[in-house]
């Protein structure tokens, strides 16, 4: 698709992802979604107009059972097109016991997205995610073609591991109830880093009981092992899913902090 006729009425712009990519039928279950039946992967693009040249694609969170694209999505896109960033929503399918699902769904978002890269005028691609989207986020850091590789990743109290201290909810949904140890593993994001793995922002709240901040300090440290550059805020009350909620106390400082890195990237 052309979206180069769609750009000056600076509108969103969505694109139906299961065009060009293989679809599992038996993936897409009717789900609702905002009240809205939900059957395939779709990405909704809201161009800069006066681009920088970076370009962010969003995985909101929702325990890889449904998907919280207000706070967690679209209510972003104002804000990072103000810094001329070019923002994008992935509403990716659910796994139903198809673990493969959504990390297909998210390389064939950046696929498109750098198939337009030059309309949409931006040369750096990062890949963002909430909870579960960060869980999501975090894989497609570290389980990548050279094709499918983000420049950078940016990560909101994100599920990492699948082991002890996983976010069961989201384990069950993705894995199913019984997973072998090589799934488990293979999905465990914090054993997945390697020196090719993007550069990383990360926020986590203290004390936050649905995914446990361990999450975050241990990619941490595997990122720190295998030398890839990271930036992590700890946040001492906040609790879970905070997104762009105006009753974060800390929205102020993770926006000037993340703006900050944003603009310092060097890859």
């Amino acid at each position: 698709m052309m979206i180069s006729s769609l750009l000056s009425a600076q509108t969103p712009i969505q694109v139906k992802l299961a065009e060009e990519q293989v679809v599992n039928e038996k993936a897409i279950i009717k789900r609702w979604v905002n009240g809205d039946e939900y059957r395939e992967a779709t990405l909704t693009i809201y161009p800069a107009s006066k681009p920088n040249g970076q370009a962010i694609i969003a995985c909101p969170g929702g325990g890889y059972a449904g998907i919280a694209v207000s706070h967690e999505g679209h209510e972003m896109a104002e804000w990072f097109n103000m810094q001329g960033i070019t923002y994008a929503v992935l509403h990716y399918r659910m796994p139903y016991g198809k673990h493969e699902i959504p990390l297909q769904d998210t390389h064939q978002a950046i696929r498109y997205m750098r198939k337009h890269a030059d309309e949409l005028k931006f040369q750096q691609l990062g890949i963002m995610g909430f909870s579960a989207g960060g869980h999501l986020a975090s894989t497609a850091a570290t389980h990548f073609t050279p094709e499918t590789r983000p420049d950078f990743q940016i990560l909101f109290y994100p599920v990492i591991t699948m082991k002890d201290y996983t976010h069961q909810g989201s384990k069950d949904n993705l894995l199913g109830k019984n997973p072998s140890e090589e799934l488990v593993n293979l999905y465990s994001n914090e054993l997945q880093v390697n020196e090719q793995t993007p550069q990383a922002f990360i926020m986590h709240s203290s004390d936050d009981k649905s995914v446990p901040v361990l999450n975050t300090v241990n990619y941490y440290l595997s990122l720190c092992k295998h030398g890839v550059p990271a930036a992590v805020h700890f946040y001492p009350v906040g609790g879970h899913g905070w997104g762009y909620n105006e009753n974060f106390p800390y929205k102020s400082q993770w926006k000037i902090e993340l703006e900050k890195w944003l603009k310092e990237i060097d890859l």
